[in-house]
């Protein structure tokens, strides 16, 4: 579940940021690459896991589905922290640098 969630994470931003390409303004490809990176850590792990479990794998507990479902999920709002954090940092529409100069 955990691959799964950042695979779709990771379509989705892709998508947004193919949308959006020529202007780049509020950083998607960062967040996509964030989200691939995210994919290609959980793939490694899902492999790895196969290694040792063989067909178990395949029949996981729904208990444990459950928990790689929240583990995902948590990973896919870290990586939307981080992006906020990048956004309030480069502030690429000038909004928090004009919202500071007000007062």
């Amino acid at each position: 579940m955990t691959l799964l969630t950042a695979v779709f994470a990771a379509i989705i931003c892709t998508v947004l940021w193919y949308r959006n390409a020529p202007k780049s303004e509020m950083r998607l490809g960062t967040l996509a690459l964030m989200f691939w990176g995210a994919s290609l850590m959980w793939l490694v792990d899902a492999i790895f896991e196969y290694a040792s479990l063989g067909a178990e794998y395949f029949t996981p507990e729904p208990g444990d589905m459950l928990n790689d479902l929240f583990l995902g999920l948590s990973a896919v709002a870290l990586g939307l922290v981080i992006w906020l954090v990048i956004l309030l940092v480069k502030d690429p529409r000038g909004v928090v640098k004009s919202a500071l100069l007000k007062k």
